[in-house]
């Protein structure tokens, strides 16, 4: 992967002086230092992962977006688009997928988010690579509702820190060994939080949620336009 944004060393995105963080994402499998980093993470919470490989777009394959800083990933996060292929939580909550596609919605889905315990501040890891995810769902892609699979132990936090909400109670998840919830938001609301928040850290303990560590709108623009 070639990066695709820095931000800048003069002026961090940090307010706080952390370092800059590098932000990547390209069509392919999770591999290298990024797989390593899920594997790791999931591994200190009993779950498993697999490999996937794919050799072309029209394998439905993800988009990865990794943050670096410096020569390490500290942050992942996978875009997976609906398609001929479906998506991963079809496995699982295919009938209340199918009910939003007869409706005319388009979905995508989120996984494979895993931060380094060791990063400097990880809910801004968190946050960044959330957006990066965003744009590629819904700013490029037009894609209408984001759907995610999570541990119920994590309902919380991202109903909290992200707005998420529940559709479902837990259910057994085979691609992982661990019982996994369906939650899912309109990403119309997501833009709506990301311009309400966006680029003002100072305001995280008033927002009481990740989106004051997202990206301003000029920054938005820059990174949209590099996407494109």
């Amino acid at each position: 992967m070639t990066p695709m944004f820095e931000e800048s060393r003069r002026t961090p995105l940090n307010p706080f002086g952390g370092p800059p963080l590098e932000l990547n994402s390209d069509f392919g499998a999770l591999e290298g230092d990024a797989y390593e980093l899920v594997e790791r993470r999931y591994g200190d919470r009993g779950l498993a992962v697999k490999r996937e490989t794919y050799t072309s777009r029209k394998e439905d394959g993800d988009i990865i977006c990794t943050a670096r800083n410096g020569d390490n990933i500290i942050g992942t996060l996978s875009v997976r688009f609906d398609g001929a292929g479906g998506l991963h939580a079809d496995l699982l909550f295919e009938s209340e997928l199918a009910e939003w596609r007869s409706a005319g919605v388009k979905l995508c889905e989120f996984g494979r988010l895993a931060v380094d315990k060791h990063a400097f501040e990880p809910k801004r890891v968190l946050a960044q690579v959330f957006h990066l995810g965003y744009l590629h769902a819904h700013r490029r892609a037009r894609c209408e509702r984001l759907i995610i699979e999570v541990n119920p132990r994590h309902v919380a936090f991202y109903r909290r820190w992200l707005g998420l909400l529940p559709y479902t109670a837990a259910r057994h998840n085979p691609r992982v060994n661990a019982p996994a919830v369906l939650m899912s938001i309109d990403l119309a609301t997501v833009r709506e939080q990301i311009a309400l928040w966006g680029g003002r850290p100072e305001l995280l303990t008033q927002a009481r949620c990740l989106y004051p560590l997202a990206w301003d709108e000029a920054t938005e623009a820059s990174m949209l336009a590099k996407l494109s």
